[in-house]
């Protein structure tokens, strides 16, 4: 049974994830963020629950939670409301000084998530993603539709950057950290929402949702880098980059094979 009463609720048409989202409003006139799901997920909505309260721990600006259980409906948390506009309808209304400033607070921001180690014991990030590359590439294999000069995609992946993922760490992540995530306060704030596509991994992996931010905002997502490394960016992570969205980019089980040599060299 949940703490808070509310008097009325005003269903939310946004986003792709399945959760039921909510405006709730209780009887003093206080509006909430209040998600439901199905009672099937409630091990994984238990753990985004908790990892969004270590999140908001460290500071971060978000929907903050406040309460998480069991309904007739389903699981359901219930989260600080933020009054805004989502940043992707907005920003390019702002001149590019202010959206690279809103991309270096995104890209601080971003350091604060990863600042979560991965659980004890969890699969170190080279095995795992050496492990989801080799599948893909013996997917593409048994395709009977072929790409043109896919060899050269795959050698790319095999013979010259595996190594990359030698040593890098794996952390908490957002998992879905891009414009379309983010709102702007009516306080001016940036504020990050929708953490349901959590995850855990190597922490420059995230930047591969950055394709979302740079074609209509691209000094929002420079800004993103060199807040995230305090503009100093390493060229390994650029070269990590491209290998990891080289194997993102495979859409095997559609039976296709993107090529991106070009970009990726």
């Amino acid at each position: 049974m949940s703490h808070y009463k509310f008097v009325s609720k005003k269903l939310i048409d946004k986003g792709w994830s399945e959760d039921k989202k909510y405006c709730a409003i209780d009887e003093q006139g206080n509006k909430f963020l209040l998600r439901i799901s199905p009672i099937e997920q409630y091990d994984r909505k238990r753990s985004e629950y908790d990892h969004m309260c270590q999140v908001a721990a460290l500071g971060v600006p978000m929907c903050k939670p406040l309460e998480f259980g069991t309904s007739e409906e389903g699981v359901y948390s219930i989260q600080t409301w933020i009054d805004g506009v989502d940043a992707e309808e907005i920003l390019q209304s702002f001149e590019g000084d202010v959206q690279y400033a809103y991309g270096f607070e995104a890209g601080q921001i971003l350091k604060q998530i990863h600042k979560i180690p991965a659980p004890k014991g969890m699969e170190d990030w080279e095995s795992y993603f050496n492990r989801k590359a080799s599948y893909k590439i013996k997917m593409y294999e048994k395709c009977t539709i072929k790409y043109e000069s896919g060899d050269a995609f795959i050698d790319y992946i095999n013979n010259t950057h595996r190594h990359l993922l030698k040593g890098r760490p794996r952390t908490y992540q957002h998992g879905d950290y891009h414009i379309g995530n983010m709102m702007i306060g009516n306080d001016k704030q940036l504020y990050i929402i929708d953490f349901n596509r959590n995850d855990f991994g190597d922490p420059w992996e995230e930047f591969n949702r950055i394709v979302w931010c740079a074609p209509n905002t691209p000094l929002f997502a420079t800004g993103m880098v060199n807040g995230y490394f305090d503009c100093v960016v390493p060229a390994e992570f650029w070269r990590c980059l491209h290998f990891i969205s080289a194997v993102i980019l495979c859409r095997l089980c559609r039976g296709q094979f993107l090529l991106a040599r070009n970009k990726f060299k």
